[in-house]
């Protein structure tokens, strides 16, 4: 009797885990945002047009960061790269407005992430 109610109760336990909604398991990590944002490398270097593949790795980027942490990670990601490029990173902050994507924060090496 005592083995049929463990059975019973894994069992239930098993049923549980089956019908519970998935959890989010990964978070954003800093190759996620460079491999977004790679297309968006030769605007910011040499100017020009905005390629549209730029703009969907912005839209992607941030539907991707939907926790305040997720924005976070991303914008601490974006000043670490700010800081070693070589191109006019001023441009970066004009990618969402030449993309239609509106972010929660300024594109800018100055930006306060944790905020």
């Amino acid at each position: 009797m005592a083995g049929s109610i463990v059975w019973r109760v894994a069992g239930l336990v098993l049923a549980m885990a089956l019908l519970a909604p998935p959890c989010r398991v990964t978070a954003i990590t800093c190759s996620d945002v460079y491999g977004d944002l790679l297309p968006c490398v030769q605007y910011i270097q040499s100017g020009g047009a905005v390629a549209p593949q730029c703009c969907s790795g912005l839209r992607t980027l941030v539907a991707a960061a939907r926790t305040g942490d997720d924005r976070r990670t991303a914008c601490t990601c974006l000043k670490t790269a700010a800081a070693s490029f070589s191109g006019d990173v001023s441009r970066a902050s004009k990618l969402p407005g030449k993309c239609g994507v509106s972010i929660p924060y300024k594109l800018s090496p100055s930006t306060d992430c944790s905020k």
